[in-house]
């Protein structure tokens, strides 16, 4: 592929919602698929999405639709943009649309999915056979692009041709992308840091203080680490943008939905009625399950993940889990 003109945005949510505004800004055509007639009417009508995005106006350039073979047909670039739970369903809908190989995929669902353990790539390439597979991650919260705030991503891939004509695409004076050879690292990276930012959230809800928070972010980088090496990422992937950087913005920002979910599980609340009040997914919820079921299939050590995983699943109390961190055997950093 040479160049893309057409777009087709996956998913009605908040980042969906904010790619579709920043490439109709550049002049790209762009469709937005909701997979709710409803709403994608009202978005359609109303140019907001209250839901995902408030307060940000939606160009009458874009194009939106619930059809989603309309929204396929003649894309060059699909960009999937609904939670890692949802993504298979709708990969299946797809199938026979059009030729898929003449398009590019790019991913930009942070998760792993649940029972398989698979990467959001290696799940599109396991429904849709041999297509361009690209991904999209960093600390990126979408209000913030929205508002043409400055931004830095990484696109990741295994084709450079791909990379560079999406970092060209996507590029603006407010968002900066930078490319990445590293898939298995970046999706991995822009997955496990919100495992870490229910961490941090529980110990905002517990009242702890920034000496605490700084402990999580840096023995949750290592324990990230040690788990995505055992995968097959590169080292040297989890000091950059999708590394560090998106686990600082996840576990500091008022935005994190992750965050929001350990602070009130901290406040004792359940998953369940916590996840119910919520309009958006947080993704560390299942990904923590994947997550724990990795470390235990690789033998990798990964006591922060371990605690969120018992305090989501297995109602362990937040002061003990986190009792339990601290008088662990004692060992070299």
């Amino acid at each position: 592929m040479n160049d893309i003109k057409n777009v087709t945005i996956l998913g009605d949510g908040g980042w969906g919602t904010t790619l579709a505004i920043l490439l109709s800004k550049k002049g790209v055509c762009v469709t937005l698929w909701s997979v709710s007639k409803k709403y994608a009417k009202y978005l359609e009508i109303h140019r907001t999405n209250p839901k995902f995005l408030k307060g940000i106006k939606i160009p009458r350039t874009i194009f939106i639709t619930s059809d989603i073979k309309q929204a396929l047909i003649c894309a060059d670039l699909v960009i999937i943009a609904v939670p890692s739970i949802y993504i298979r369903l709708v990969l299946r809908k797809i199938k026979g649309i059009a030729d898929l190989r003449k398009k590019i995929f790019l991913s930009v669902v942070k998760g792993i999915e649940p029972k398989t353990l698979k990467r959001m790539s290696e799940v599109i390439e396991e429904e849709l056979g041999q297509v361009h597979v690209t991904c999209l991650s960093g600390p990126t919260i979408a209000i913030e692009v929205a508002k043409n705030q400055p931004t830095t991503a990484v696109i990741a891939g295994k084709i450079e041709k791909d990379l560079i004509l999406l970092q060209n695409l996507l590029s603006g004076p407010r968002f900066r992308l930078y490319r990445n050879t590293d898939l298995i690292g970046v999706e991995l990276g822009g997955s496990l840091k919100n495992i870490i930012a229910i961490a941090c959230g529980i110990s905002d809800g517990l009242g702890f203080g920034t000496n605490a928070k700084a402990a999580i972010i840096s023995r949750g980088l290592a324990e990230i680490k040690r788990l995505a090496l055992a995968l097959g990422a590169k080292a040297e992937t989890f000091n950059g943008i999708s590394g560090v950087g998106d686990l600082v913005t996840t576990c500091i920002s008022k935005f994190s939905r992750n965050r929001f979910v350990g602070v009130q599980l901290a406040k004792g609340k359940t998953i369940k009625n916590i996840l119910n009040s919520m309009q958006m997914v947080a993704e560390g919820v299942t990904t923590v399950k994947s997550a724990y079921e990795l470390s235990l299939e690789k033998k990798i050590e990964m006591p922060i993940t371990k605690e969120i995983y018992n305090v989501i699943y297995r109602k362990k109390s937040a002061h003990i889990a986190v009792d339990d961190l601290m008088l662990r055997r004692m060992k070299a950093e």
